[in-house]
């Protein structure tokens, strides 16, 4: 990060007290340093609630109307929004267009460093652009200083064309930059400026919240069940059997059973099992309670 007037000042560019001697401490000494200093993220993240309520309402309701969420940022910031995306779609049956994510950089930045991709304010605005960022679509943008040019870029873009922005940001930020602020305050880094040990380990935190909420509230699972779940590797359908073995309260054979005639759709399984529907019978049912598979066996 450049040094400069916007920097000088930030949290997470300051010098902590607590690890001064860092370099001279046993092995021990510092595990211990660094997990005393973890330990404060929980608490500073449960103190923004009310705004982590607000981004997961603001983003449930623009989903319902078709809305999309963008994840921007850079450097490890960029690399969690990527991961958070790419886990959606097998977790939660959504398609891969419904969360995407925008690092600095491109693809070639999840696997190496490119530092200076996130001076740009244009080339996050572009990519939205390429991907027809509307009214509709939340961007959520993620930078742990609060000044990162890409992400400011992006979060500007989105207010221009009337889009919903939410900012993640462990820095004191303006209030009209975003409309919606997320911003713990977790004190220096263990090591200065090293934003991929607090701050990440919280935006994973959050980021967790926001995408489990969301899902959860548009009827991705039943009870904690992953009922949406795309069964694509062995581990997953063997999840999914269990899944409707339970909710069936049936045999690891029949829960198979009933997956390959619903086309290996888990909560179709689940009507068909629990009503004794068709395959056909199952789907208008889920489909006239919205998926909700809750509302279906009710």
């Amino acid at each position: 990060m450049k040094t400069n007037r916007k920097t000088n000042n930030l949290i997470t560019e300051s010098v902590n007290p607590n690890t001064i001697d860092i370099d001279i401490s046993s092995t021990k000494k510092i595990i211990k340093l660094i997990s005393d200093e973890d330990r404060k993220i929980p608490k500073a993240v449960y103190e923004q609630r009310e705004s982590i309520e607000a981004a997961i309402e603001l983003i449930y309701k623009q989903s319902k109307n078709g809305g999309r969420i963008f994840f921007v940022g850079a450097g490890t910031s960029g690399r969690l929004g990527v991961i958070e995306a790419a886990e959606c779609p097998p977790t939660f049956g959504t398609s891969p267009s419904a969360v995407q994510a925008i690092i600095a950089g491109g693809n070639k930045a999840i696997l190496n460093s490119i530092e200076g991709a996130e001076d740009s304010h244009t080339e996050s605005t572009d990519e939205l652009r390429k991907r027809k960022l509307n009214k509709n679509d939340v961007v959520v943008g993620i930078a742990a200083s609060s000044t990162t040019p890409f992400v400011l870029g992006a979060i500007n873009y989105a207010k221009q064309i009337k889009a919903q922005a939410v900012l993640i940001t462990f820095n004191p930020a303006k209030k009209n930059i975003a409309d919606i602020i997320i911003s713990p305050i977790l004190g220096p880094e263990a090591i200065v400026g090293s934003t991929r040990m607090k701050a990440g380990t919280a935006t994973k935190m959050i980021l967790n919240m926001i995408t489990t909420t969301v899902m959860i509230k548009l009827g991705k699972t039943y009870k904690n069940l992953m009922v949406d779940v795309q069964p694509k590797s062995e581990k997953l359908r063997n999840r999914a059997k269990r899944i409707v073995k339970q909710l069936v309260k049936t045999n690891y054979r029949k829960a198979q059973s009933l997956l390959e005639d619903s086309g290996w759709d888990v909560k179709t399984a689940v009507v068909m099992g629990k009503r004794k529907m068709t395959y056909l019978e199952a789907k208008a049912l889920l489909s006239k309670h919205g998926g909700f598979l809750r509302k279906a066996l009710q």
